[in-house]
């Protein structure tokens, strides 16, 4: 498991570092929400349509291991609230599958609701942004450093401990530059967006 973080997460980093550091050392501000159509060219087609598979292929993937807390939230919160009931507690087998209904009913929901909410807002790129930056900090950077300290018994002030908590701080301020980005970029998009028309 600690090899499969390391590696996916080095992945992920050095990709969308990339992106938005030769992005912006590129295009500056002017860079686009989509580096794919973002330009006005789409062509070849074929070419920006396996792109576009590939990164729907990655957000269903990464969409379903960032979901799951909250799925699980509710499907236990739903049990403990209504034991009683078949259509939350009742798994049928069909061969190798074990199929809820309520499980099946309220995650197609939810994925339904944010799918229509991403399509009526062409600034959900953004949201999306304030979304990550927020929750970047704590669950990424903080909460790991916390654990690790604790776990491994690094000494108050050691260097590891200062070089550990100096590594927080510079990812809180990444943080914070990355919330406050993205509130300036919802605000102009809110002013200037359309239901269903997207500006990307």
């Amino acid at each position: 498991m600690k090899t499969a973080t390391t590696v996916g997460i080095s992945a992920s980093t050095l990709f969308y570092m990339l992106c938005g550091l030769l992005g912006y050392a590129a295009f500056g501000n002017d860079a686009p929400g989509n580096y794919l159509t973002g330009f006005g060219f789409y062509d070849p087609f074929w070419l920006v349509d396996i792109a576009n598979l590939c990164i729907a292929i990655h957000l269903l993937g990464a969409y379903q291991v960032i979901m799951q807390p909250v799925f699980g939230f509710i499907e236990n919160w739903s049990r403990r609230k209504w034991p009683e009931r078949r259509f939350i507690n009742k798994e049928y087998a069909i061969g190798y599958f074990r199929i809820n209904l309520f499980r099946l009913t309220w995650r197609s929901t939810y994925v339904i609701l944010a799918t229509l909410v991403a399509m009526m807002f062409p600034f959900f790129n953004a949201f999306l942004a304030l979304i990550g930056s927020t929750t970047f900090w704590p669950l990424t950077v903080y909460f790991p450093i916390e654990m690790y300290i604790v776990q491994a018994k690094i000494r108050r002030n050691s260097f590891r401990w200062i070089w550990l908590r100096a590594l927080s701080l510079v990812c809180l301020l990444v943080s914070c530059l990355a919330a406050a980005a993205s509130i300036r970029g919802l605000v102009g998009s809110v002013q200037t967006s359309k239901l269903f028309l997207s500006v990307s």
